[in-house]
Formats: C-alpha cells, structure tokens, sequence
C-alpha cells in the first residue's frame, strides 16, 4: 500500500471512529507517522480527501449494484446487494452521519453526489422492477419508482439514525443486520405467494445473524 492509500484508510478509519469533523489533515499525518507537508503532497486539503473517499464508495456501489440477472437466482441476487450496501455503510458510515455538513462544504463534491445519487436511483429502479419481472414482487411502475426512492432513503438515513438513539453514538455490527431486515420489511408486502416464504427466511437469517454480533457483557 503506498503513502496516498494509507492515508484514505486511515483518513475513513478516523473520520468512523471520531466523526469527520473533528479530524483535521494534522490528526490524519499524526496517526500515519509522517509531516502534513507530506500529507499535502498528495491531497491539498481534507476535502480532496474526502472526494477520493467519496469515488471510492461510488465506484464499489456502481460495481455491485448491477441489474439483475435472468440466469441466477433473483433472491440470491438481492442478498448479495443487501450484503454488498450495507457493508458499505459499516465501512464509509461517517459520510452518513455528517452527509449535510459535508456537502455544504464543498460545491464540487455536492454537484457530484447529486448527480451519482440520480443515477443511482434509476439502478436501485432497474432492480425493483427486475424483481417484479421474475417474479418475487408485484408492483407498477409508478410504485416501483417509489418504492426504490424509500429503499435510498431507508439505506441512507438508518445509521445517523440508529447512533442518534444511542447514548454512546457507536455503530455497532448487528446495526447493520438489523438494517438489512428493515430493507426486507419494506419489500414484504410486494411479495408474491412463490416468494414471501423466501423472504421470511432471510428476515429470520439477518436477525440471527443480529442477534449473534450482539456484544457480549463480561
């Protein structure tokens, strides 16, 4: 890993465990061992930082969410983009709990994000109605529109979400599980009879795997 890659991984590892805004460029070069002059040979501010961060989580989203499949299984295909968006979120969780700030910072990074955030909305679209079309939900178009912008804002508010009910503000593991449930329980009523059965089995999956990343009391 060369010096500009460890800075982006300790720049996300900071930003998750602090809050991005209270690291500055002089914490990020601390923590790695090296001078902020060397630090600003390769990013000019924390905000060039935070666009690199904000291409990588765009690139890892634009990577896994793909339309579905005909050939595989489209509940197999679902648990892999459940997976695959909620580990983003466990990995770039900052960015949901400050995304306002952030954006009102720097205009470059915001004119981006609205953009990306568009065309993601036609991809998480492509994917509900992959769904209907092999069979799993019932929907329309209209609704299928809706309910893909209530899947964004569910995946993007839950984290913020659940760390400001908490008195430690600590995201923990089994969050992201219980997320994934959520996401499920909005889905649920569009199933058709072939796979509601399916769905209940992985709602009961991720809430066994919830209830087993539950910290354990010494």
């Amino acid at each position: 890993m060369n010096t500009k890659e460890k800075i982006i991984r300790t720049s996300i590892a900071l930003f998750n465990l602090h809050g991005e805004r209270a690291i500055t460029t002089n914490h990020i070069a601390s923590s790695l061992g090296i001078s902020p002059g060397n630090l600003y040979y390769h990013f000019k501010n924390k905000e060039d930082i935070i666009r690199q961060i904000f291409a990588l989580y765009s690139e890892h989203l634009n990577t896994h969410f793909k339309p579905l499949e005909q050939h595989n299984e489209p509940l197999e295909q679902l648990t892999q983009y459940l997976d695959s968006l909620f580990d983003l979120m466990w990995r770039y969780h900052f960015f949901y709990d400050n995304l306002t700030d952030i954006l009102a910072r720097d205009d470059e990074l915001k004119k981006n994000y609205i953009a990306f955030q568009s065309r993601l909305l036609e991809q998480v679209k492509a994917v509900v109605i992959g769904l209907r079309d092999t069979g799993v939900i019932t929907i329309d178009d209209d609704d299928a529109k809706e309910l893909a912008h209530m899947l964004k804002m569910t995946v993007s508010f839950w984290t913020p979400y659940v760390k400001a009910r908490r008195m430690t503000g600590v995201l923990e593991q089994q969050d992201i599980y219980n997320g994934i449930v959520k996401v499920l329980m909005i889905f649920k009523p569009y199933a058709t009879p072939m796979s509601a059965p399916k769905m209940a089995q992985l709602q009961q999956h991720y809430q066994a795997l919830a209830e087993a990343s539950l910290p354990s009391i010494a």
